[in-house]
Formats: structure tokens, C-alpha cells, sequence
């Protein structure tokens, strides 16, 4: 009695060893079962915008054409009809001089405006003396100015006059003046390599003023209704483009093909398809088919 007592215990002793060592090995399993997390990312839809391809370059702002006006005959100032500022028309008298001269009666002499615009400058006062060598004044015209940038000779075939061009001065910081390429230099420097290219801008309100720097944008190319990314959602991945999509909360990566680009976006030619999410933040160190969680 007492051994079937012990035997029985000892089986008992087993059947719950064997229980809980299924158990345990029960438990580990499921807490060695990888979770998959989620990559956050950020995201954007694909549209379809305009883009341009341009140069961009600084000059200064100067007067479409500027003269300074000289007398032809000796004597002195004895009125001024324009102040600096003045608009001016072409002929207009400027000042007149008293060329008097012992035993010699002349009538006032005119000194007369030979271009339309502003008075930049009046160089002369009542009684000043002059001669023909003596500036008067400094007539401007700023109807139109004009800005000439160097541009290199790589990027000269490129240029074809009448391009737009867009300007920007600290002055006006929100808005942009257009004109267009007005004339290109015949030649390029030996030294610089560098060729002028002038343009020419419309300013009816006088707000660009000669002296003022400018920032030029000369448009080589425009391309419509294109598909566009910003440059941060573009990759390299040996050697060729890519970018991830999103589908069923999965990165997918595309390889694609780029176009144009401005300081912003780029131009997606090949390998998307409008409307489709791209991811644009996060991206970096994504693989394939990785699981994300779109924050925005």
C-alpha cells in the first residue's frame, strides 16, 4: 500500500512537471514573437503645377538711358526752371545763361533737355559760371531700367533675347518685376569666361531706382501641368532615383525619373502617377514594404 502511495506521488510529481515545463516553454514562445513597429513618417499628395527653369544672377539697377547735359556757350546761370525730380520732356529748357561780354548784347542762351525723363541731378546754382566743359544736369530715363549680369559661358546658348526675366530688390522684398532679355554681348571675356547679357524691365511707377541691387531670374524653359516633388522626398538608391508611396500602410519603393527643378521642387517624368502619396519626411533609411504610421 505504502508503495503504490509512492508511485502514485512520483506520477503525479511528473504529470505537473511535464504540465509546467509546456507551459514555460508556452510563455517564452509568445514573448519571442517579434512585433513589428511602425516607421512615422510624413506624407504629401502628388499634383500637377508649373515649372520653370532659370538662371539666376545679381546686378544693379540703372537707368534705360542717362545723359549729362553740357552748355555750348560760356556765361553765367540766371534761371533754373527744373529741380531734381522733375519729369522732363525732350527740348524742355533746363536753365538759361547770360553770356554777356564787354561791347556784346546777347539774349539769354536756353540749355535744353535732349531726352525725355527725370532730373537725376542739377549740378548748378543761380550765378554759377560755366563753360562748355561744365555739366548742368544728369536726365534719366526710368520708364524702363535695365540690370546686365554676366552670365557664364556654359549657360550663353541657353540665352535668346526676349526671355522673361524676373526681378527682385530688398526694397520690395514680396514682389517680383518682369521685363525680358534685351541684348546679349557678340563676345565672351578671355579671363572670366563671362559674356553680359542685359534686360530690360517696365517700371511705370518708378519704384526701381538706378543704383538699387537686383536679383534676375532669366526663364529658359517652362514646362506645364507636370507632376512635382519636393527635393527632400527624392533618394539615391545605387546610383538611380527613388521614392516611397504608401499603400496599405506600407512604403513601397518606386524608382523614377526627374525633369526640371527650381530651388523647391523637381519634376517627376516617369514613375508616378498623380494622386498617389509619397512619403517626404522620414524617408531616409526606409526599406521596401517597411509598416509606417503617417503623422500628418
Amino acid at each position: 500500500m505504502k508503495k503504490k502511495r509512492i508511485i502514485l506521488g512520483v506520477i503525479v510529481l511528473v504529470v505537473v512537471l511535464i504540465i509546467a515545463g509546456r507551459m514555460l516553454s508556452f510563455r517564452k514562445g509568445v514573448e519571442t514573437v517579434p512585433v513589428e513597429e511602425g516607421v512615422t513618417v510624413k506624407v504629401m499628395e502628388t499634383v500637377k503645377k508649373d515649372i520653370r527653369e532659370t538662371i539666376s544672377l545679381t546686378g544693379d539697377i540703372k537707368a534705360r538711358e542717362r545723359i549729362e547735359v553740357y552748355p555750348r556757350v560760356s556765361g553765367k546761370i540766371i534761371k533754373k526752371n527744373v529741380v531734381e525730380g522733375d519729369r522732363i520732356k525732350k527740348g524742355q529748357t533746363i536753365v538759361l545763361i547770360d553770356r554777356d561780354e564787354p561791347g556784346f548784347k546777347f539774349e539769354p542762351a536756353p540749355v535744353d533737355s535732349p531726352l525725355a525723363g527725370i532730373v537725376g541731378r542739377v549740378y548748378v546754382d543761380l550765378g554759377t559760371k560755366v563753360t562748355p566743359q561744365t555739366p548742368i544736369a544728369l536726365i534719366v530715363d526710368i520708364d524702363r531700367v535695365k540690370v546686365k549680369i554676366d552670365v557664364v559661358e556654359k549657360d550663353l546658348p541657353k540665352i535668346k533675347i526676349g526671355q522673361e526675366v524676373r526681378v527682385r530688390v530688398d526694397a520690395y522684398p514680396d514682389k517680383v518685376f518682369t521685363g525680358k532679355a534685351w541684348k546679349i554681348s557678340p563676345i565672351v571675356d578671355p579671363i572670366s569666361r563671362k559674356a553680359w547679357v542685359e534686360t530690360l524691365i517696365p517700371n511705370p511707377k518708378h519704384l526701381l531706382k538706378p543704383g538699387m541691387f537686383a536679383r534676375v531670374e532669366i526663364i529658359i524653359k517652362t514646362h506645364k501641368d507636370t507632376l512635382l516633388l519636393p527635393h527632400k522626398a527624392l533618394l539615391k538608391q545605387n546610383g538611380q532615383k527613388i521614392v516611397f508611396v504608401v499603400q496599405d500602410s506600407r512604403a513601397l519603393l518606386k524608382r523614377v525619373e526627374t525633369g526640371l527643378s527650381d530651388e523647391e521642387s523637381i519634376e517627376i517624368v516617369k514613375g508616378l502617377a498623380e494622386g498617389e502619396i509619397v512619403i517626404i519626411e522620414g524617408n531616409y533609411g526606409l526599406s521596401d514594404n517597411t509598416l509606417v504610421i503617417i503623422q500628418n
